[in-house]
């Protein structure tokens, strides 16, 4: 057995080489790093097995983005999804999931793997592909799957502890429209529908820790009773869950094992702040990693949108990790461009909540550049300061190499008053 100190670990006799790292990237001293790892506040997932880019997320970091990749048993073209991954990575991903259903799904995430870049996975996806379906998945399957993806290096796995018999009764005792829509959650829910027995991996939650302790892997707590439309949000199941993954979050800090907590799925906008700071509250304040909220369910094509205004007042509450969703959302597995465009969405989304977070001299400064190149008119550093500036490049140059742009041409305010000001001066 290969027994590794936790980051936990060495975070409280010193400052490791990871923290450090990251520290810098965030403008954050090595120390106060090395405290928020041990607190549980930052999570820098890196298992030892696979040296990468790293990305911190939590407390007074960045808020990062995650973009999922993989097969479906409907759709299986490993390279297809390579070019995914690549083209999230170079439109601005933090992190890539794995979550391949289809396919040689060991092949695939090795692949995936050799990538420059935080990498999680969904272990319950293996095991039921290898035990047929979910009802057939036991205990010692679910267990070796989770062993073969840390010691492949991957660096966080989402992993559903919080759906128990509690949540399962709670969420027939107030049943929803959508039931169950998290895939994960959908997979235990079979599972103890169908033995009457506990979710394995919240009864034998403990040895679970040791297998992610021993590895240095993260757990992200799985949301998988999380509301699958707005109408579902304010149903019992949810909360059962939240209660639940805020005990097994600080359970998991005690072992020495860095945690993300995972949620809260479709709800109204004016619901998206106080989830946030509950989820945050009950689990001591441990990164969160949200897929949108999404926000209205009639935006399919434009779900990416609907995601982004979610996250961006979720980021802005206290969320840290952001899940990128793609137009194909609800519809289809995403092709290239859904991924560049939903990448690109939620980047938009995450520098919007870092510019109120983090504050004033906090983030880039790119927006202060962009103010002055507009003032200019100065076209080519507009686009050296756009978070997609050939993108923005392309747009502008539809009509010619004008002085300005051709909505207002001859007619542009910011030329007019600009003239008017610098005479005065004059």
């Amino acid at each position: 057995m290969c027994v590794m100190q936790t980051l936990i670990k060495e975070s409280l006799s010193g400052v490791p080489p990871e923290v450090e790292a990251v520290a810098r990237d965030e403008g954050l001293s090595p120390r106060q790093a090395a405290r928020a790892v041990t607190r549980g506040r930052i999570t820098i997932a890196a298992n030892p097995r696979r040296p990468h880019r790293l990305s911190a997320i939590g407390e007074g970091c960045r808020i990062k983005v995650n973009v999922n990749v993989g097969t479906s048993g409907e759709r299986c073209d490993p390279a297809l999804e390579m070019r995914k991954a690549a083209a999230a990575l170079a439109n601005g991903a933090d992190a890539l999931m794995d979550l391949s259903t289809g396919g040689d799904l060991v092949a695939i995430r090795k692949a995936i793997l050799s990538l420059d870049t935080t990498v999680g996975t969904v272990p319950i996806y293996e095991a039921v592909r290898r035990a047929g379906n979910a009802a057939d998945v036991d205990a010692d399957l679910l267990f070796r799957v989770i062993r073969e993806h840390c010691r492949q290096g991957v660096d966080f796995l989402t992993l559903h502890c919080g759906v128990n018999q509690e949540a399962l009764a709670s969420l027939r005792l107030d049943p929803r429209i959508m039931g169950v829509v998290s895939r994960g959650g959908a997979f235990h829910v079979a599972m103890m529908a169908a033995t009457g027995e506990e979710n394995p991996l919240y009864a034998e939650y403990d040895y679970l820790l040791e297998i992610l302790s021993e590895n240095d892997v993260v757990i992200s707590l799985g949301d998988g009773m999380r509301p699958g439309c707005i109408y579902d949000a304010e149903r019992l199941a949810k909360a059962t869950e939240y209660v639940t993954l805020g005990v097994l979050a600080r359970r998991a800090l005690s072992a020495g094992v860095q945690r993300l907590i995972e949620g809260p799925g479709h709800m109204p906008l004016d619901q998206v702040g106080y989830n946030v700071q509950m989820m945050k509250e009950i689990c001591d304040g441990a990164p969160l990693y949200l897929l949108g909220p999404l926000v209205t369910d009639i935006a399919a094509g434009y779900d990416h949108v609907a995601a982004a205004i979610g996250g961006a007042v979720a980021a802005m509450n206290g969320a840290d990790f952001l899940c990128m969703v793609s137009p194909a959302e609800h519809l289809a597995l995403p092709d290239e461009d859904d991924i560049v465009e939903g990448t690109r969405v939620a980047r938009v989304a995450a520098h919007a909540a870092d510019i109120v977070r983090l504050g004033e001299g906090a983030h880039t400064g790119a927006d202060l550049k962009m103010a002055q190149a507009r003032r200019r008119l100065n076209w080519d550093e507009q686009f050296t300061a756009a978070m997609f500036g050939e993108h923005a490049r392309r747009i502008h140059e539809r009509d010619g190499d004008l002085e300005t742009c051709s909505m207002c041409g001859d007619l542009c305010a910011v030329k007019m008053v600009r003239d008017i000001l610098d005479e005065q001066k004059e």
